[in-house]
């Protein structure tokens, strides 16, 4: 599809510097008209104002969307029955919103009936790959265009100042300040990058963070609270029963009171390259060991091995933008029926940056205090049983030795 067949392009459009110019240079270079959607995912931030910047702009079809409950209950919770962490440590805040805003755009563009879709992710990092691999997934005729890879605005003073001579008005131009990092917030996560970040030794600095107190800084007393979960989700706090965001901005502000879910890790992104990020995500810091304590009681053994086991290639299609893929559905459908018995409630103490599971109780329990117990089981589990089991398994490695084969 050339430049001049496209009419009309749906923008991704936060309201800050890159798409507010991205409006400007789509309809200066393509001659289309611009179509701009904003989500509201829990962000942090007002995203009301983004309906005048794009006014100003010239947009005359201006989409502000609060999707905070599809978000949380329909990426953010099927993502932690899998119990999903990538690398070891990251929570994916940032990875799976995209998907959402993918889906987003796409019905937008068939409402409007727009010929392409547009974000301002740069050319070096995964969200690019996210959008668009969502969008294809979604419409494979859809046409996208990814101004950070087409034009010869290089740098924040570049942008600028095309802003200038285009008379766009941007924040912060006139004091021509902006944070030292690249930040990316909505209700799971915020994520800090670039600045003093991109020196993998020096550390953050303090007033960096924002959604959580310094663990030293937290209150000397812990917080017990208590989550109710029914087929693996948090469905009450305390007893009081919540919407599934209400669940996160709750367990965000407590944990963030306590000092809870700061990382500062180094990941390797799709694209190939090692990148440093900061995150914090307080509330997902809690329910990743909550949701582990109760299927702890309530999974069989192989279903929560198997899980388990699966678990780092759905982190890495999460992670590499497969959200919207034929083998992250079939991972989901296993993952949901193994939750059908994840129902219960998980005692957590909040200490200066720590999540304890104290506690844990479910009618679906395969807890048997008969036969687990140390004092006498009256004859629930025969012990001389093990006697067999320990022989047979050890059958193939007494052969081996018994032919010779050496393991020292």
């Amino acid at each position: 599809m050339s430049c001049s067949s496209i009419k009309k392009v749906v923008l991704a459009y936060s309201g800050g510097l890159d798409t507010s110019v991205i409006v400007k240079w789509l309809q200066e270079n393509y001659d289309c008209e611009v179509v701009t959607f904003t989500a509201d995912i829990g962000q942090g931030e007002e995203v009301e104002p983004a309906r005048a910047k794009a006014e100003a702009l010239g947009v005359k079809e201006i989409y502000i969307d609060d999707l905070r409950e599809e978000f949380v209950r329909d990426f953010v919770f099927p993502m932690f029955r899998a119990n999903t962490i990538y690398e070891g440590e990251y929570l994916l805040g940032t990875s799976i919103a995209r998907p959402l805003i993918a889906k987003r755009l796409i019905e937008i563009a068939n409402e409007t009936g727009a010929d392409a879709i547009s974000h301002g992710a740069t050319g070096k990092g995964n969200d690019q790959v996210r959008f668009e691999l969502g969008a294809y997934a979604l419409k494979p005729g859809i046409q996208v265009i990814a101004p950070w890879r087409e034009w010869d605005l290089t740098s924040r003073e570049t942008l600028m100042a095309y802003c200038e001579k285009h008379n766009i008005p941007v924040d912060y131009a006139k004091a021509k300040k902006k944070s030292p990092y690249s930040m990316d917030a909505n209700l799971l996560h915020i994520s800090y990058e670039g600045g003093i970040l991109e020196d993998p030794w020096a550390e953050a600095e303090e007033d960096m963070w924002r959604w959580s107190v310094a663990p030293e800084a937290a209150p000397d007393k812990p917080e017990y609270i208590e989550l109710t979960f029914e087929r693996g989700d948090v469905v009450a706090i305390n007893g009081e029963a919540m919407s599934p965001a209400t669940v996160l901005e709750t367990l965000n502000k407590k944990g963030g009171a306590h000092g809870i879910g700061r990382l500062d890790i180094v990941e390797n992104r799709y694209v190939g390259m090692k990148s440093r990020g900061c995150y914090e995500t307080p509330g997902g810091t809690i329910l990743l060991p909550a949701h582990r304590a109760i299927e702890s009681l309530t999974l069989d053994r192989e279903v929560a091995h198997l899980k388990d086991s699966l678990m780092p290639k759905y982190a890495e299609l999460i992670y590499n933008g497969y959200w919207w893929s034929p083998e992250r559905k079939m991972l989901q459908t296993a993952i949901d029926e193994s939750q059908a018995t994840v129902n219960g409630d998980v005692r957590l103490k909040l200490y200066k940056g720590s999540v304890k599971v104290v506690g844990r109780r479910s009618a679906e329990s395969l807890f048997d205090e008969s036969i687990a117990t140390f004092e006498d089981d009256a004859g629930a589990y025969n012990q001389k049983d093990a006697e067999g089991f320990i022989k047979l398994n050890a059958l193939r490695m007494r052969i081996a030795a018994q032919k010779g084969r050496k393991l020292l």
